[in-house]
């Protein structure tokens, strides 16, 4: 039997199921992602139905013996995060990604404290978007144990150079190109498949400070090769609706 109380968690996607339950994907702070069946909470009895949403801070405790437990309480932990326009299409992207990624009961408590916080960054007045994104990104493949190894010249094992350019290739990491391109770095970040990258742009997502617009778009060239590994050729929902 498994039973969890008290859990600090998110929904990332939910369905009906019948005429009154639903079917909730759960991202919990200790045990990862779960599925759990909320029974007859869409009936008027239930006042606090309003709380099932993503977005929202739970506290759940749930129990059963197979992969779909059966949620027995719920509660708002505090206030939901706002989010609207840009910032709840990021909060999408964010929840498929955990939907597409994590496998069942494989817990990620910093991946979980990186979630709730980029929602709270969300959430302010102005927010740099993308920046939070990429920083969420590569926390993610941290947490799946594809860290990326962005400061040294694999094959040699020397520090990156920030005025040198580098090829990028998720299985081996960044080598040194001895021909540097000569193109600048933003012509070329016009083409998905070029892997070449400047020094200082692998340094600077490896350090975690996206400022400039030519290391934000280096950034997210280079996340989304490391990703695409993972997420295969199906494309990404939110990725769609962003773009329409």
């Amino acid at each position: 039997m498994k039973r969890i109380e008290g859990q600090p968690a998110y929904i990332l996607h939910y369905r009906s199921f019948r005429e009154t339950s639903l079917i909730l994907e759960l991202f919990t702070r200790d045990h990862g992602r779960i599925a759990a069946l909320a029974k007859g909470v869409k009936t008027k009895r239930v006042r606090n139905i309003g709380t099932l949403q993503p977005f929202v801070p739970l506290l759940i405790a749930a129990s059963g013996r197979g992969e779909l437990l059966t949620l027995k309480t719920f509660e708002a932990a505090k206030h939901p995060h706002f989010l609207a326009g840009k910032k709840l299409l990021s909060g999408f992207y964010l929840n498929e990604l955990l939907m597409r990624l994590l496998p069942k009961w494989d817990p990620h408590v910093e991946l979980f404290e990186a979630y709730q916080n980029t929602l709270e960054m969300l959430e302010a007045k102005d927010p740099q978007t993308e920046p939070l994104l990429r920083l969420f990104e590569k926390t993610l493949l941290k947490s799946m144990g594809y860290e990326l190894q962005l400061a040294k010249d694999t094959p040699h094992g020397k520090a990156v150079i920030e005025t040198e350019y580098y090829l990028y290739q998720p299985e081996s990491g960044v080598s040194r190109v001895i021909d540097a391109p000569t193109a600048p770095t933003q012509i070329r970040a016009q083409n998905s498949k070029d892997q070449f990258f400047k020094g200082s742009s692998l340094m600077a997502l490896h350090n975690g400070v996206l400022e400039e617009p030519e290391v934000l778009r280096d950034a997210k060239r280079l996340i989304r090769m490391a990703l695409r590994v993972h997420l295969g050729d199906k494309p990404l929902a939110s990725r769609d609706l962003w773009i329409a």
